[in-house]
């Protein structure tokens, strides 16, 4: 028996829009993973930290604030060093075409916006954990 893919769907920054993270949070469940919601305001050490603890397959940030540049680097750095190089990172929120190339470059996963299909993220983060983690 394999055991269902895990998730932690976080808030870092000091943004307070989380309606998009518990939409995400809600369809992932619904797609059959478990999923940590880690709610607002995370630095990005307790997202890691959670990631950590509850041993998931894959983080997504939900950032609307502007910061994605920072928050996703300081996330993806936080897991090289603790040795998650097998975990998946990708999110979403209003960021620009540009910045989501940049951070693609720099190793992380795909980034969604507004409007995503639900299920298009689901597949994504089913076929990427597949590579990544197999079962």
């Amino acid at each position: 028996m394999t055991r269902k893919i895990r998730v932690l769907v976080a808030k870092p920054g000091l943004d307070g829009h989380d309606r998009g993270a518990k939409v995400v949070a809600a369809a992932l469940r619904d797609a059959g993973m478990e999923v940590v919601y880690t709610g607002l305001h995370q630095t990005p050490e307790m997202v890691v930290a959670a990631a950590l603890q509850e041993d998931v397959d894959a983080i997504g940030l939900s950032v609307h604030s502007g910061a994605h540049l920072t928050l996703f680097r300081k996330v993806l750095a936080l897991m090289k060093e603790k040795g998650l190089d097998d975990v998946l990172l990708t999110g979403g929120g209003i960021i620009p075409e540009k910045d989501r190339a940049t951070l693609a470059a720099e190793g992380v996963g795909r980034l969604f916006g507004p409007g995503t299909p639900l299920k298009e993220l689901a597949d994504y983060i089913a076929a990427e954990t597949a590579v990544r983690r197999p079962r």
